[in-house]
């Protein structure tokens, strides 16, 4: 089981990064955990210098699983379905600016929130029109990089654009991309999957990155999630990809990333 957890590049409003801050200290925090790779929540490209981020990445012997984009849509609210076709084609290109990144990394580009909201005078389906049109987008440009996308369904509360795994399949045949996936989340299954490892087995190899989180949005253990059943359902699907912890710093960011990695070690 290859174990990453998320760390920001970038200042973020985002609760649930676990952590922020300078980013050489934390690289250094995370691999003395004994973590093998950092998923590296990323708002712009431009932000960062690649070749320094590799340096920093390699220097402590850690890999880059997966590239969180969320941050474009909180701190920016850039969206694929906002009304405004400015904002959709500046989200669209947004996410082929991270195409490179990835590349270099052999990183999933994770399409979370930036696929927006389901905003005033926006019916449902017109929203999901440009939702697809937007994942085809980006997947033929990822293609020929080797890049592949993983759309996370987020619960209810959040937005009313794909909330779950079923959802989500549905989503992967109308993109009809096949480096386009899913990325489970163990927090947003919990509420809205009836049964957690029966729709992870029906994603099956569909599956190209997985978070955890408990019941409680905290590390895993610290809530009422059997994650030694749901990782058992995971692998027997075959994935071969990472677990990556994204949950509230809670009580802080190092004791919540230690707490995670002595569960899932154990399991």
């Amino acid at each position: 089981m290859n174990l990453s957890i998320v760390l920001s590049t970038q200042p973020a409003q985002f609760q649930a990064v676990t952590f922020k801050g300078d980013l050489e200290t934390n690289l250094a925090r995370i691999a003395a955990l004994g973590y093998d790779g950092v998923e590296l929540a990323i708002r712009d490209p431009k932000l960062v210098d690649p070749d320094d981020l590799e340096r920093l990445v390699r220097k402590h012997s850690l890999n880059v699983p997966a590239i969180g984009t969320g941050q474009a849509w909180g701190e920016e609210g850039l969206s694929f379905t906002d009304p405004n076709p400015e904002v959709r084609r500046a989200a669209i290109e947004r996410i082929k600016a991270h195409v490179p990144v990835a590349a270099r990394f052999g990183a999933v580009i994770i399409i979370g929130l930036i696929r927006g909201i389901l905003k005033p005078g926006v019916d449902q389906a017109q929203a999901m029109d440009w939702l697809v049109e937007a994942l085809r987008d980006c997947s033929v440009v990822a293609r020929p990089h080797g890049v592949h996308l993983a759309l996370e369904p987020i619960n209810r509360y959040e937005t009313t654009l794909i909330n779950t795994a079923a959802q989500g399949l549905e989503l992967i045949e109308r993109v009809g991309a096949d480096n386009f996936g899913l990325l489970l989340d163990t927090f947003h299954m919990n509420i809205e999957e009836p049964v957690i490892e029966e729709s992870i087995r029906l994603c099956g190899d569909r599956i190209f990155h997985f978070h955890v989180a408990d019941s409680n949005r905290w590390y895993p253990g610290a809530g009422h999630l059997d994650f030694k059943s749901i990782l058992g359902a995971l692998f027997a699907t075959g994935y071969s990809g990472w677990v990556s912890g994204e949950f509230l710093p809670k009580p802080d960011a190092e004791t919540a990333a230690r707490q995670n990695i002595a569960c899932l070690r154990q399991i």
